[in-house]
């Protein structure tokens, strides 16, 4: 589970392609109402709604009210976990791949 916030762990949060959409939205605008969001999805204002408090949980969205409207934006702080993570394996694999280019070339020789 996440450091950010123990609700939810931002791995699951953003396991689901709906909820990746959601963010790439959000990480484009400053602030998003919901209803600008939910016509970008071919699911209901609920279904929609529902995938935010997940993304909240995870502590990746912040919400607002102004007046009837909730405003949603991005916090992207805890997608570093993300990140350092798939950087470790990125340079498992840069490694593994120059180990084998090393090999091939040296078969060549």
């Amino acid at each position: 589970m996440s450091d950010n916030n123990p609700l939810r762990d931002v791995y699951d949060a953003i396991a689901d392609p709906t909820r990746r959409q959601l963010i790439r939205l959000l990480a484009e605008a400053e602030e998003i109402p919901l209803h600008e969001l939910t016509v970008q999805f071919q699911m209901g204002r609920t279904a929609v709604s529902k995938h935010l408090t997940i993304l909240k949980e995870a502590g990746l969205v912040l919400d607002r009210k102004v007046g009837r409207e909730t405003r949603f934006r991005l916090n992207a702080s805890p997608l570093r976990e993300i990140q350092d993570w798939v950087a470790f394996y990125s340079k498992f694999w840069s490694a593994n791949m120059l180990r084998l280019n090393q090999l091939l070339e040296e078969d060549e020789e």
